[in-house]
């Protein structure tokens, strides 16, 4: 497979995997709203409350949105690493906030703003290298040439307590 053809796939599952966790939490976030804050944790209360919780439309539709997040971060990362998918799905960090000051009517402070700002330097840092290795298996490659970084078993053993004086 080409570079090119990666590059789409995973560009796309990113955006895919951004949009939807942002989507998702705002809307869970949203139907919580929706329920009020939970004051009473009585057996009786907490039914009534996983009730209202269940049949919310935000809710199912921000589960539903972080159900093909899932998804998306499964498929990504069966071939990008991880140390590239992680740092440069944060900039949904960046649309939370936009979503929460949209969707929500919350106020984001400039000092939020900043900190929203930083966190897209980072993703742009971050996104400005390759998505896999060039191994392709997203590991180092350890001195023995084995793709993991693992002591052996022989220097997992413990000293004898006879040894000592």
């Amino acid at each position: 497979m080409t570079s090119k053809p990666v590059h789409k796939k995973t560009y796309a599952l990113l955006g895919s995997m951004v949009f939807f966790s942002s989507l998702g939490n705002v809307l869970l976030g949203k139907g919580m709203k929706q329920i009020g804050e939970i004051v009473d944790f009585s057996p009786a209360a907490l039914a009534a409350v996983f009730v209202k919780t269940f049949t919310n439309g935000s809710i199912w539709l921000g589960i539903s949105s972080l159900l093909v997040f899932f998804v998306s971060y499964l498929l990504v990362l069966s071939w990008a690493d991880f140390s590239y998918v992680q740092p440069a799905s944060a900039i949904g960090y960046a649309l939370v906030a936009v979503l929460g000051y949209f969707m929500l009517g919350e106020f984001i402070s400039p000092t939020r703003w900043t900190g929203v700002l930083l966190i897209c330097a980072g993703v742009a840092l971050v996104g400005s290298t390759e998505p896999a290795s060039p191994s392709g298996r997203g590991r180092r490659e350890a001195s023995g040439g084995e793709g993991h970084n693992f002591a052996s078993p022989e220097t997992l053993t413990l000293p004898s307590p006879r040894g000592r004086g």
